[in-house]
């Protein structure tokens, strides 16, 4: 069985799946079995054919040079581009959480380095019904995973950053570190950023993301360390 590293963010659309697909990337240009799940995806676009295509995990695949079939990526998928719990709720498709950590194990077994991708940020709700109530981080104490955070390097970052970090701790979820994205070198407020929510935290900003970087730059043996 592989090791696994989780990846959320500081909210949406700040770049999650595009620092996923890099770090993956690193991983196979180094040589090793990285790979790619996630549990559930809302947004998805359709085909020619009519069939749901789960852009974010088929950018990552791509990017990644994984070569995977759509089921063994994705566990479930909706068309709406809305929170999980409410496109399921849409589609009378709740998610089953036994099939995920099924999917989530397959994986696993699959590949040594396993990347696990969040939907939107850590407490995004999966499913909220008259059975469960889940938010993500439910999901990812259940799994038993460590987590890596992508956060915006720009303007409002502290406040996002540090109330994911603080909302982790308080889960007694282990964070990895931070990735910032959309970095802007020697940019007086974002390195200030990047400074005070390690002052605020003691969780380090392990890598910095430009627009546009096609490499993840960061050492290959730091980013295996990530992974338990």
């Amino acid at each position: 069985m592989g090791k696994a590293l989780f990846i959320t963010g500081t909210g949406t659309d700040i770049g999650k799946t595009y620092v996923t697909g890099l770090i993956v990337k690193k991983l196979r240009d180094a040589g090793l079995n990285g790979g790619y799940y996630k549990a559930a995806l809302s947004g998805a676009v359709t085909d020619e054919q009519g069939r749901l295509q789960p852009g974010d995990a088929l950018y990552v695949n791509e990017v990644a040079g994984i070569g995977e079939s759509i089921p063994n990526l994705v566990s479930y998928i909706y068309p709406e581009a809305v929170s999980p719990h409410l496109a399921a709720k849409i589609n009378h498709e709740p998610i089953d959480f036994l099939r995920v950590e099924k999917d989530y194990r397959r994986a696993k077994d699959k590949y040594e380095y396993l990347t696990m991708e969040g939907s939107g940020g850590i407490i995004c709700p999966l499913r909220w019904d008259e059975t469960q109530h889940v938010i993500l981080d439910d999901l990812v104490k259940q799994l038993d995973l460590g987590v890596l955070i992508v956060a915006d390097a720009g303007l409002g970052t502290i406040n996002s950053a540090v109330l994911t970090i603080e909302h982790l701790q308080a889960r007694d979820i282990p964070i990895r570190g931070i990735i910032f994205n959309n970095y802007i070198p020697h940019d007086l407020m974002q390195d200030d950023n990047a400074r005070m929510i390690e002052a605020m935290t003691g969780v380090k900003v392990l890598a910095y993301v430009k627009k546009g970087d096609r490499e993840l730059d960061m050492d290959v043996a730091v980013l295996k360390g990530l992974y338990e």
